[in-house]
């Protein structure tokens, strides 16, 4: 029985910033594990790639992290550009990887499944309502909301929307994916809508402006850490949410939880690749850094 069990695909990412360009390993399946690889916490990742890929499981449970593989025929290749502003980024796919499937699932038990699809065809609805009869399910709802069109990834809602998230105990948006989804740029109005069609919990990230958590009528503020250093962002909703579903699966209090997370996303901003780091490294950032 696992505490939580991440599912989503590896990726093969090409990250081009203003100050240099990285080929790694990506995806919520990689930022999200590495993040939560250094608690103290039962976690196992489901993906799926390709064979010739599988040199990078092999180097991701080499640092201890617990991985299910399901086979794929391609593995998904990202490119993800960013200018200036971090906040923000283009993103191209040239390969993508086979969905999700139902079947491989009747032996894992969880107490949270974190889904983080990374493209609007991964994870089915199907497979949601099942793993909603075992468990609570958390989502990052980006991949909902990106369609691939001659390798070019377009902004599209999500059509089954309404359907799945009566089953999603806690949301993951940011403030573009929480406007696409409701029709409503006010984080206040937006999160309530999402409450309104089923989610629990609704996490509202904001960039350097941080982020808003919603439930049961009451709305928490969670302030941004000033990094010492924006080096790349790419994962950082990812670490976020690490940091964020460790936290509340141990019974911490949302607020504590979300700054908590905060922090986390703060310390993978300020180097490139996934997050490193431990709990006490966490700890002196919420000691130490400045709230943006």
């Amino acid at each position: 029985m696992y505490d939580i069990c991440c599912v989503g695909h590896i990726t093969l990412d090409k990250v081009v910033t203003t100050k240099a360009t990285f080929h790694m390993p990506g995806g919520t399946a990689v930022y999200f594990s590495s993040a939560i690889r250094n608690m103290p916490i039962k976690y196992n990742l489901v993906t799926s790639l390709a064979g010739k890929e599988m040199d990078i499981v092999a180097a991701l449970r080499e640092k201890g992290i617990e991985i299910t593989v399901l086979p794929s025929n391609h593995t998904v290749y990202f490119e993800n550009i960013y200018g200036e502003n971090q906040d923000h980024r283009t993103q191209r796919v040239t390969q993508k990887a086979d969905p999700f499937v139902q079947g491989a699932w009747n032996e894992m038990e969880a107490t949270i499944y974190h889904l983080g699809p990374l493209l609007a065809d991964d994870i089915p609805v199907s497979l949601i309502k099942m793993l909603a009869a075992k468990a609570r399910i958390s989502l990052d709802v980006q991949g909902y909301l990106r369609e691939v069109r001659n390798e070019n990834v377009y902004p599209i809602d999500w059509a089954d929307k309404q359907e799945a998230l009566r089953y999603i105990d806690i949301l993951k948006a940011n403030e573009y994916e929480m406007e696409v989804l409701t029709g409503s740029s006010d984080v206040y109005t937006a999160a309530r809508i999402l409450n309104e069609w089923g989610v629990k919990e609704v996490v509202i990230t904001l960039g350097s402006m941080g982020s808003v958590i919603y439930k049961e009528a009451v709305f928490y503020h969670i302030p941004a850490y000033q990094p010492i250093a924006i080096v790349d962002a790419t994962g950082c909703g990812d670490t976020y949410m690490a940091g964020y579903l460790y936290q509340r699966i141990k019974g911490v209090d949302i607020q504590e939880a979300g700054e908590f997370a905060a922090a986390m996303a703060t310390l993978k901003i300020e180097s490139s690749g996934p997050f490193t780091g431990n709990r006490q490294d966490v700890e002196e950032v919420l000691r130490t850094h400045t709230v943006s």
